[in-house]
């Protein structure tokens, strides 16, 4: 797309590129449809094609690379009108796991349209957020409060705060880290479903019943199955860490890619099969299966099928992904995961715990030179 210069920034067409900004009801203020016309007026009708396609574009592909092709072509106010429809309808649903998987796509869209944008027009985006940003000789700056919320919930290293330029108060990023901190805020405010009264609740229920019911049967079970083959594991005595890792996944939650990768490399030493492993990844808000399975393979079949070696406690902690203590924001309480074991100077590794508690590893590392202990 052609990128927008500073006299663009309140245009209806940014309004409708980014129709989850304050302001952007103003594309239908003359005419504000309620949500019965919105479901049933014949003048709504592309504005609920467009809606629908928009959910079935997310559930079939959250990374957002997918799209809906019409939508570039319809006006400002159809678009943001599909896009207010894709929510409602989503808000209907009975579980939380289809808007969820829909916040991340079209979050993640947004941000790879934002980042062709000028600096300007990501400084306006930013406003409009709520989330007002400053431009730095290289970069912008986030107020220290901002960035802490927003990252928070970015699990990568490089996102925690004692690895920024922080100076009085403020936070200073790249243009391109800044749009993935917009990201998730993104993802974060379209993951909270609009607060329906019952009567609108079910109006939208009955009237996309066909559409609900289909998203939600090709959504990703958040539960595993039950695997052949892998009697001998023992999830209740899984470190902290891991039994975090997998609530997380399990509620919907997103787990970085260091976590994904501890949880994939711990489960398949301990002697679970590739099944289980994929299945340990379903309730992702982002999660593709074809995509899972390669990723599990490659961690897994490395070096004859002994696979890469899990992450130790040490390299846990860098990535945040230590829960020890518990973790408020995946809710899950110190006195749920915590049992002192952990706090041993002796535990260096979530396989000596395992190990200690009970556990059979399956797939040892392979005998060091240097004669060090194993984990």
């Amino acid at each position: 797309m052609a990128v927008r210069g500073a006299a663009a920034v309140d245009g209806r067409a940014l309004l409708a590129d980014y129709p989850f900004l304050a302001g952007a009801e103003s594309l239908v203020a003359d005419s504000p449809p309620s949500v019965g016309s919105l479901l049933k007026d014949p003048v709504y009708r592309v504005a609920r094609e467009i809606g629908r396609a928009r959910i079935r574009a997310a559930v079939d592909d959250p990374t957002g690379a997918s799209g809906v092709a019409e939508l570039p072509r319809l006006d400002p106010q159809e678009r943001y009108l599909s896009f207010e429809y894709a929510r409602l309808v989503l808000s209907a649903a009975r579980t939380r796991a289809p808007i969820r998987r829909w916040a991340v796509a079209e979050a993640k869209e947004a941000t790879s349209r934002l980042a062709s944008e000028e600096l300007e027009t990501v400084l306006a985006v930013a406003r409009a957020l709520g989330t007002p940003l400053e431009p730095t000789a290289d970069g912008v700056s986030f107020r220290l409060p901002d960035y802490v919320r927003l990252a928070t919930a970015i699990r990568e290293s490089d996102f925690r705060l004692v690895r920024q330029a922080v100076t009085r108060g403020s936070v200073n990023v790249s243009k391109a880290r800044a749009v993935r901190l917009l990201q998730e805020g993104i993802r974060a405010e379209l993951s909270v479903p609009v607060d329906l009264s019952e009567e609108a609740r079910t109006a939208i229920a009955s009237a996309e019943s066909e559409l609900l019911a289909d998203v939600e049967s090709r959504m990703p079970a958040p539960v595993a199955r039950t695997s052949p083959g892998v009697a001998q594991l023992k999830p209740e005595i899984f470190p902290p860490c891991i039994r975090a890792m997998r609530r997380m996944l399990q509620d919907g939650e997103n787990l970085s890619h260091a976590g994904r990768f501890a949880l994939a490399a711990f489960l398949h030493r301990v002697g679970a099969n590739s099944e289980t492993i994929v299945d340990a990844y379903r309730g992702a808000p982002d999660f593709d299966e074809s995509v899972t399975r390669y990723q599990v393979e490659h961690i897994t079949q490395r070096d004859g099928g002994r696979g890469y070696s899990p992450s130790e406690c040490a390299t846990l902690v860098s990535h945040g992904l230590c829960f020890r203590e518990g973790d408020k924001q995946s809710k899950v309480a110190a006195d749920q995961l915590a049992d002192g074991l952990c706090h041993e100077p002796r535990l260096r590794h979530p396989l000596q715990y395992y190990r200690i508690r009970g556990g059979s590893v399956a797939i040892e590392d392979a005998p060091r030179d240097t004669g060090a202990s194993r984990p």
